[in-house]
Parts: structure tokens; sequence; C-alpha cells
């Protein structure tokens, strides 16, 4: 939904086969909206230009899942429940993204951490899962692993990075914030999301507070356009946009590179020194 029609995102997708010869893949999110887009027209788009991997989320997304998969489409759904990824493993998906309330954007209206959602999908899912949501380091990854995970997905950590293409007030807002800088916003119309905690982020609570349910009363403080805008052209910290619980772990802007290979290096190093270590320590011989 970043891109404004199908053929905008032909031509985004285009720009990255030229940058590269790995497999890449697309968001592909279905949310509720006054004015729906034209969601096949995107979904045909991706199937010709022959993209290898596609993440699904949002509501209701059978058919588009089963198109994909028609196509020979590694799907990845994200989840929020686990009774939403056994249902999304029923229907054919390859993997599952389990998506923490912890998260940036929407983390749905039950509430779970990973903590408890990790295991809880572990013990049921057939099919591999990846963890999303407030995820920034490497003894994150390894606590992935060891709960049965097969690795991470960033979002926020990433905003914070030097080649990520949005104004850099809002990078340095992440660095400088605190777990406690996020809030939730359009709780009151179902379809809440964990944003940055701004002055308009405040008032959009104040009214839903005031107006529980009325969406036409929040719609000139959520619109997608001022995060547009924000992000893209202004910098103007002040609007409605998401982010995870992962600005409290977030001190500095590297390069993707420096980031990937930082946190690779964490979670070895956290499994071999300490968890390895521990194996050898007192405690279990108490144990």
């Amino acid at each position: 939904m970043t891109q404004k029609s199908p053929e905008d995102l032909r031509n985004e997708i285009r720009k990255c086969r030229k940058l590269t010869s790995k497999p890449f893949g697309v968001n592909f999110t279905l949310l509720p909206a006054l004015r729906p887009p034209n969601y096949k027209a995107y979904a045909e788009v991706i199937i010709s230009e022959g993209v290898k991997v596609v993440e699904t989320a949002g509501r209701q997304p059978d058919d588009f899942i089963k198109m994909f998969k028609s196509a020979g489409i590694y799907v990845i759904h994200k989840c929020v429940q686990v009774r939403h990824a056994l249902h999304a493993q029923k229907i054919g998906v390859d993997c599952i993204s389990m998506d923490g309330f912890e998260c940036g954007g929407h983390p749905g209206e039950a509430d779970v951490g990973n903590w408890v959602l990790l295991p809880a999908a572990a013990k049921k899912l057939k099919i591999p899962f990846i963890v999303s949501g407030g995820c920034a380091t490497g003894t994150q990854l390894a606590a992935a692993l060891a709960l049965g995970a097969e690795g991470m997905n960033m979002g926020t950590r990433f905003m914070a990075t030097r080649e990520a293409s949005i104004h850099s007030n809002i990078k340095e807002s992440i660095v400088n914030a605190s777990e406690n800088d996020t809030t939730l916003v359009m709780r009151s119309v179902k379809n809440t999301e964990r944003v940055f905690k701004t002055d308009s982020a405040m008032k959009c609570r104040e009214i839903e507070a005031e107006k529980p349910g009325n969406i036409m009363a929040i719609r000139h403080l959520v619109t997608g356009e001022n995060y547009r805008k924000s992000f893209q052209e202004t910098g103007d910290t002040d609007s409605i946009w998401s982010c995870g619980q992962s600005i409290g772990l977030i001190n500095d802007i590297p390069t993707v590179e420096n980031l990937v290979n930082r946190i690779i290096w964490s979670a070895e190093n956290t499994i071999r020194a300490r968890l390895n270590g521990l194996l050898d320590s007192p405690m279990k011989a108490k144990l």
C-alpha cells in the first residue's frame, strides 16, 4: 500500500530486480478502508512480475493466498493469534510470521506478547514460523530460535538505518525514544495500530474516548497521506506513524550491512558464550 497504483508497484519491483539477482519479497496487506484499493490488480502485478516470495497480512486473505500459491509463490502469512496461523497453515501457506503485541502497526485485538505467543505457536504449528514484533537485537534472535522460530522479522529497526528511504527526523526520533514512547490508536474501531506517541496520536485517543467507534471523527488524523508526507517530504514527526516498542532498543543509525552482521554476531556469541556456558555452570549441578 506504499504504492499508489498497481503500476507503481510494478515499477518498484523492476527497480528491485535491477539491484539484485537474489529472490525478494513483496508485502501484500489487506486493511479495512473507506475506499478499498483494487487488491486483485496488485496481486496480478506481483504474479506477472515473477515475484518469488509474498508476505500476506490483514483480514480475509484466503483467496489471495490461494491465488499466490497457484502461481508457485512462497507465501509467508503474518498472524497475531495462533488460531489464525492454524487456519493459514490449513489453506497452504509455507511459513507464518507470528506478530506479537509489541509490534508497530496492527497488533490485532488479543494483546498477546511474543513471550507467550511463540511457544504457543511452536506447540501447534507444523510449518516453519518466524517472530515479528519488538525485534531489534542479536540476543532476541537467539531467544527466538530457542523458542522454536526460524528467525525474526524487523520493521522498526530497519527504519533506523542509513539506507531507509525515510526522512532523517523520523530516524532521529526513533533513536532518541524509549520503549514507553508508543501508544495505541483506532482501538475503538477494531483496527488497533501501535504508533509513535505524538501530540496527534494522543489527540486521536482523546477523540476516540469521546466518540468511540466513529472513524470519521479521527479520519483527518489517521489518513495515510499524513504518514506519507512525514516520511517522504516534511519530516514532521507530529503525525500518526507506526513503530514498535523496539524503539527502546535502538540507539544508532547504522548501515544495513553493519546492522545485520552485528545481530548475527551477537546471536552467535549469546548461544556460544552465555548459553553453552550455563551448561557447565554450578546451576546445572543444582538442577
